[in-house]
């Protein structure tokens, strides 16, 4: 009899084993269908012919799903300080979109990214440029050399309902000569810091490195080790040597240079450096723009989709160029035409216009629409402009991939 019963115990614990599998995939299929653009009338549907319960959605993570229209879903668009003074205070925001919208941009989003996984033979970049909400529709933008293979065979069944826009550069070699490229800022005057008798000093004004001058970006977080830094680009560091030791200098006005720190950590495919703290001198999360904004949080990828959806524009303040705005003209970009890789997660904004040398450092954001202090959220991070035919604007690698790759927040 013992025996008898352990084995039908046993016989139970596997088939109630096996039912939770079961349920765990039919839940996490369900969710990955939300993911992909499920509207709430279906996803209702599934629930009741599931067997469900709809407090199911509580335990998938949908509650916001449920509370949209009929034909929307939310999308987390921005990380927002609960508090602005406090930064580590960080919470998800988020905006209903039409569900068809979502599919779409979603959809594009994958393409581009199996196309950068594809890296064919040509191929030099590319970006996704979401529609208008009313059009329901995402288009991939790919760069291509001359000698490069077909793109129609390279994406063949992969972007089925998306539009694939291409656009081929000939003798693409013959251009793209880093070293040869100087920018000419002219007669322009960097603009410095004011004296700071607080301790801090706000971004889009001048530093210098050993060899070159930047723009100084605004406090750059780190959670894991709840530190901040100040930040510029990478490339404003010449060599290793900089690097391992470089000091940042902040000139300013009426006063001597003073020292902010040294290299803490360097990223070279995002192109940034993280400068830790050694003086009287702290990041702040302000930009020095026309009316003085304070940086609140930053923009998501689906975001800056929106952004673009609804023709918003995008602000910088560079050392050089000062204030300028611009519409996106691309997002979650990749960048092929540098270096011996490739740079993910890139915005494409504005017009070579908006940057020259010493800008690189700055940062792109957009004013925060739910604060009446005249917050902002940082969109990304500008390194470069185009000095290749037929395209203008700067480039630069968007917030939520320092996020995603290093943990990093503004």
């Amino acid at each position: 009899m013992t025996t008898e019963r352990d084995g039908s115990d046993h016989q139970n614990c596997d088939m109630s084993e096996a039912h939770t599998e079961r349920l765990v995939h039919r839940l996490a299929t369900l969710r990955e269908r939300v993911d992909r653009g499920m509207d709430r009338r279906e996803f209702l549907r599934t629930l009741v012919s599931g067997g469900y319960a709809v407090g199911m959605a509580q335990w998938l993570g949908v509650d916001d799903f449920l509370a949209a229209g009929n034909d929307e879903v939310p999308v987390v668009t921005a990380l927002v300080r609960d508090d602005p003074d406090d930064p580590w205070s960080v919470q998800e925001r988020t905006r209903y979109v039409p569900a068809a919208w979502y599919a779409a941009v979603e959809k594009a989003f994958d393409v581009n990214d199996r196309l950068a996984r594809l890296a064919f033979t040509g191929y030099l970049g590319s970006a996704v440029v979401p529609g208008t909400y009313d059009s329901e529709t995402a288009t991939v933008s790919i760069g291509v050399s001359s000698d490069g293979h077909s793109v129609s065979e390279m994406v063949g069944e992969l972007a089925e309902g998306i539009e694939i826009d291409v656009e081929t550069f000939v003798d693409v070699e013959t251009f793209i000569d880093v070293e040869d490229i100087q920018d000419d800022p002219g007669n322009r005057e960097p603009r410095l810091a004011d004296v700071t008798p607080d301790g801090r000093v706000p971004s889009g004004v001048a530093v210098e490195t050993p060899s070159s001058l930047a723009t100084l970006g605004p406090a750059l977080y780190h959670p894991d080790s709840q530190q901040r830094f100040f930040v510029t680009a990478g490339h404003a560091f010449a060599g290793e040597q900089e690097m391992s030791d470089g000091t940042l200098l902040l000139p300013r006005e009426g006063a001597e240079h003073a020292e902010l720190g040294t290299v803490a950590s360097y990223h070279p495919a995002e192109d940034i450096a993280a400068i830790e703290p050694n003086g009287p001198i702290e990041p702040a999360s302000r930009i020095d723009a026309p009316e003085r904004a304070r940086v609140s949080g930053q923009l998501t990828r689906f975001g800056l989709a929106d952004l673009v959806a609804r023709g918003e524009e995008l602000e910088k303040v560079g050392a050089l160029t000062g204030h300028t705005t611009g519409k996106i003209q691309g997002v979650d970009a990749v960048t092929c035409f540098t270096d011996d890789f490739c740079r993910r997660g890139q915005i494409r904004w504005g017009g070579e216009m908006d940057l020259t040398d010493g800008d690189s450092g700055s940062v792109s954001y957009h004013r925060d629409p739910e604060s009446d202090d005249g917050d902002v959220l940082i969109a990304g991070f500008n390194n470069a402009r185009t000095w290749w035919p037929g395209q203008s604007y700067v480039w630069g690698v968007g917030a939520y991939r320092l996020t995603e790759t290093h943990g990093y927040h503004f």
